[in-house]
């Protein structure tokens, strides 16, 4: 098997017209021989999280959304959060990034998330992106998909539909043969 892409960013290539995935950006959490699932990271709903997890928690209110994570199982709530002592499921996607989608990861995570506590990130999400065995791999030979390494601060955005336009900025640079011309043509 392949080098694990869990922890990595899929940045959809231009070429990629599936409406589920055009313009995303996708956070890998688990890449292994059953298959590959990540959260869309770029999608928020209109959603807000107190009123679809009201009938589980009550929940002050807030202005955090709901994200669309895929099309896959989309009534599966999951949420990443920054609150390793908090991190039931083990252990860390990224640095700083755990994921929960049981009940209690929830609780606990939305009660901490006190807004006099300013450190406290987190992000739910309804659906996941799944690939099954070979299919990701498939898709990355296809040039589907760019792969950046994730880091916190892309996760935990304050504007999630700055995140592919940011990303997609960061592969070209990262791949780049020439060097940018300069604003300036005397500097060159």
């Amino acid at each position: 098997m392949a080098e694990s892409l869990r922890g990595k960013l899929l940045v959809a290539s231009k070429q990629l017209k599936d409406s589920n995935f055009y313009k995303t950006v996708v956070l890998i959490v688990e890449d292994n021989e059953n298959g590959s699932m990540g959260l869309v990271l770029n999608r928020p709903s209109s959603i807000l999280v107190n009123h679809a997890l009201s009938e589980h928690f009550q929940l002050p209110e807030s202005a955090e959304l709901v994200h669309v994570g895929g099309p896959v199982e989309p009534a599966a709530l999951f949420i990443l959060h920054n609150l390793e002592e908090l991190s039931h499921e083990g252990t860390g996607v990224i640095p700083g990034v755990w994921l929960g989608n049981s009940g209690e990861a929830f609780e606990d995570v939305l009660r901490s998330s006190d807004p006099h506590q300013p450190g406290v990130r987190f992000r739910v999400f309804c659906g996941c992106a799944g690939w099954s065995p070979g299919q990701l791999e498939g898709e990355l030979a296809h040039g589907d998909w760019h792969v950046a390494p994730a880091i916190k601060s892309i996760v935990f955005a304050e504007d999630p539909y700055e995140i592919y336009e940011q990303m997609l900025q960061a592969v070209f640079e990262s791949h780049r043969i020439v060097p940018h011309t300069s604003p300036n043509p005397q500097w060159n």
